[in-house]
């Protein structure tokens, strides 16, 4: 079955749900765990945005990592960097150079509009990737849409 998942950890609330079901996918099957965080930027008309600093990617790549590995799972991580237009490839490609057999994303909500605007980097990742993925759950009934 599954023997090497890549969790994408974003800053959002539902990364908690994304690595309880990653730490349960990798005790089930033995899995090793890779969390990948992509702190993302912003190009304006001259200049790119950083939208995370260091010490903040930084900390939720080791909160995630810790949880892990705080249930028994082998997990590893790293932080890389990309415009948010180029999450969703990053993420695809970082699955597959560490060959990976399984993604685990969370949900993005947005509104029908915005979805259509500016797709969901869990959707973008689904199609673009060679890898299965899965979308965890939001913990929070409220939140969904």
């Amino acid at each position: 079955m599954f023997q090497r998942i890549l969790v994408a950890a974003d800053p959002s609330p539902a990364r908690h749900s994304v690595v309880r079901l990653a730490g349960d996918m990798a005790r089930l099957t033995g899995a090793k765990v890779h969390v990948l965080h992509v702190a993302a930027s912003a190009a304006t008309l001259g200049a790119v945005v950083t939208l995370e600093d260091d010490v903040e990617a930084k900390a939720l790549l080791d909160e995630a990592v810790t949880a892990l590995r705080d249930t028994g799972v082998e997990a590893e991580g790293t932080v890389v960097n990309a415009l948010t237009q180029q999450i969703a490839g990053t993420i695809s490609s970082a699955a597959q150079e560490w060959q990976a057999d399984l993604i685990i994303v969370g949900p993005h909500h947005r509104g029908s509009l915005e979805a259509f605007l500016n797709p969901r980097v869990s959707d973008a990742v689904a199609h673009s990737s060679r890898v299965a993925v899965l979308l965890a759950p939001d913990d929070d009934a409220d939140t969904q849409r």
